[in-house]
């Protein structure tokens, strides 16, 4: 990792001096940023892996509710769906720590038309209901899945940067401001060498 070039004199080390506080600064935010957004990321993680379950329930539900009435009616039991009844999706937005991400997922399934035949057996429309469920139920999961996503990949970043400042950017301003330091305290010491020669010089010529 090459050295930081360091200008001159005092003017230089207020500067590297300067850089390193906002440097040191950022590290905290960073921190405090990490600390937040891992909180929230366990609790999405959380939250997908419930959204996940019930979808599957809801699914295996349907499942098991549309074999029961294929037992009792055969396939010829199904009716085709009508036509141009398209289900509405509605996402809720969330941001935190300015990641923006889906808080939340309405998922509107439209009646179905007068017109349409009613299912053949019980078992059929309670395999029609457990569906609607299944498709609420995986609306909302792949909305928490987004979430879950989106934080962990900003969480990542933060984490990244913050690692970067502590291992590589302030201890190069450090060094950096040793540099300064040192360069200066010997320039001091030189100074007064001199002016003690200096002295010592005109004393001799008197």
């Amino acid at each position: 990792m090459a050295d930081l070039r360091t200008p001159p004199g005092r003017a230089g080390r207020m500067r590297v001096s300067r850089s390193l506080d906002v440097a040191r600064r950022g590290a905290d935010l960073l921190d405090q940023k990490l600390r937040i957004l891992r909180t929230e990321h366990e609790r999405l993680v959380r939250a997908d892996r419930a959204a996940r379950e019930r979808w599957h329930a809801r699914l295996t539900e349907a499942e098991t509710w549309l074999r029961r009435g294929l037992l009792l009616g055969g396939e010829e039991a199904l009716t085709a769906p009508a036509a141009g009844h398209l289900t509405a999706l509605e996402i809720g937005w969330a941001s935190t720590m300015g990641v923006r991400h889906p808080r939340t997922a309405v998922c509107t399934i439209p009646e179905l038309s007068p017109d349409t035949p009613p299912a053949e057996n019980s078992a059929l429309l309670l395999a029609e209901t457990a569906y609607a469920d299944a498709v609420r139920a995986a609306a909302e999961s792949a909305a928490a899945h987004e979430a879950a996503r989106a934080v962990g990949e900003e969480l990542l970043k933060t984490r990244q940067r913050l690692r970067a400042l502590r291992r590589q950017w302030i201890p190069r301003l450090e060094s950096a401001l040793a540099r300064a330091d040192a360069a200066l305290e010997q320039a001091e010491h030189e100074d007064a060498v001199r002016r003690r020669w200096a002295a010592g010089s005109a004393g001799k010529t008197r």
